[in-house]
């Protein structure tokens, strides 16, 4: 099994959603990611890390609200924002980077 910086290391472009599952706006962004998914098929990896089981990862990337999402490829953050995004704004910021 791979771990969290093999994903986001790898040549794949790589969303991870930085959740809790006390969170409303994340409960809002589960469908929205799934609906990316299905657009962009294998062009991009999504993962999800619960912030309150994963608390040195949070901490390493600076993560102090949920959602956050970080756009991932070889190891660089190409993007990042807090805060529930639409299936159109987030599709659109992703494929500036495929």
């Amino acid at each position: 099994m791979e771990n969290f910086n093999e994903i986001i290391h790898s040549n794949q472009l790589t969303l991870v959603d930085f959740f809790a599952t006390w969170c409303g706006p994340c409960k809002m962004m589960h469908p929205v990611l799934e609906d990316l998914k299905e657009q962009m098929g294998d062009t991009i990896r999504i993962i999800k890390i619960d912030v309150d089981k994963n608390q040195s990862v949070a901490q390493m990337f600076n993560v102090r609200s949920v959602p956050t999402l970080l756009l991932f490829r070889k190891g660089q953050v190409l993007w990042r924002q807090s805060g529930a995004l639409s299936l159109g704004d987030l599709s659109s910021v992703v494929r500036q980077y495929q």
